[in-house]
């Protein structure tokens, strides 16, 4: 190309990104801020890790131990599993050396980890209280995603309701007739928590009988969601 048309093609190019920022609106009378709305909800889903520690000097016979007690204990709990009422899965299985105190591997220990979860919390206390072998090592209550997403639409809605609602009034305090949205992001959450440790770690210190509920209480969780951005006030 000759030196005419190069330098027009470099001018069409510097051209365009000038004629974009013209078009951006200002960014002037630009207000940042937050807005949390929150509601309290009663936890629904019950979690119970159960978990069988074994050792001994050979790895493979640690693990054999280990597998057999898994194999009958999820044998057993899949017997009263449900869909949402008690769904069960494996956890953690893990196998690691022992040391002595010469730094020499002097034997072996591992452990398996069963996870019950529902919503109907007595069959997961039951069948949790009914397995042997395997000992209760957290119990705890959070939020199911249903339920969360029941309330994620009212709770959106008050955050948005209390940001457009502090966006006017800042643009009376600032002396301004009104507000332009510029930038939001809206986000939600919920601490509804999970599964906690418990104090006790065997059945026979927990004073009840093989197929007795675990004692559990459910509690209280929040939904809540956030509105942040900008907004540009107006006259």
């Amino acid at each position: 190309p000759s030196p005419s048309a190069a330098l027009a093609v470099a001018a069409l190019a510097l051209s365009l990104p000038a004629a974009h920022a013209a078009d951006a609106p200002p960014r002037e009378n630009l207000v940042s801020f937050t807005t949390t709305a929150s509601i309290e909800v009663t936890k629904d889903l019950l979690g119970i890790t159960l978990q069988a520690v074994r050792d001994g000097n050979d790895a493979a016979a640690v693990q054999a131990q280990l597998k057999k007690l898994l194999d009958a204990a999820l044998t057993e709990a899949k017997k009263a599993a449900q869909p949402g009422a008690l769904d069960v899965r494996t956890g953690n299985f893990s196998l690691y050396p022992r040391y002595g105190k010469d730094g020499r591997i002097s034997g072996w220990q591992g452990q398996a980890e069963l996870v019950l979860e529902g919503k109907d919390s007595e069959r997961v206390a039951q069948t949790a209280g009914r397995l042997t072998g395997m000992n209760i090592s957290s119990v705890g209550y959070s939020i199911s995603r249903e339920l969360a997403e029941k309330h994620e639409s009212e709770v959106t809605g008050q955050a948005i309701q209390k940001y457009r609602a502090k966006a006017t009034e800042l643009a009376r305090q600032f002396g301004y007739a009104g507000y332009a949205l510029r930038e939001v992001n809206v986000q939600t959450a919920d601490s509804g928590g999970g599964p906690r440790p418990v104090l006790y770690r065997a059945k026979n210190e927990m004073s009840m009988a093989s197929d007795a509920p675990v004692p559990v209480e459910p509690g209280k969780g929040t939904i809540s969601a956030t509105v942040s951005g900008s907004v540009q006030l107006t006259r």
